[in-house]
């Protein structure tokens, strides 16, 4: 069984409802600020349906980038890094 679209009952593409909901999540933005921003690109929506989006769909976009985020830390591109370090125990020992 194939788990139901989100986004079925809304008359808004879903690119437009992820791109409102990251940009309030992703930037310091206001509501408002969302609002002025989607109606230059051609979206004409409110500030209170910005922030409904965000609360019905940020919890599930926010899931779905920490699923992402794990499965890239999981593949074989993923290397860890190590600089130079000296520890502090002794002082005259990294001089």
């Amino acid at each position: 069984m194939s788990k139901a679209n989100p986004f079925r009952y809304f008359k808004t593409l879903p690119e437009n409802i992820r791109l409102a909901v990251m940009m309030y999540v992703r930037f310091p933005l206001s509501l408002r600020n969302v609002e002025d921003l989607l109606h230059e690109r051609g979206i004409d929506v409110s500030h209170e349906t910005v922030r409904f989006w965000w609360n019905r769909f940020g919890p599930m976009l926010a899931a779905q980038i920490r699923k992402r985020r794990i499965e890239a830390m999981r593949s074989n591109r993923w290397k860890w890094h190590l600089d130079e370090a000296c520890p502090r125990a002794c002082p005259d020992a990294c001089s």
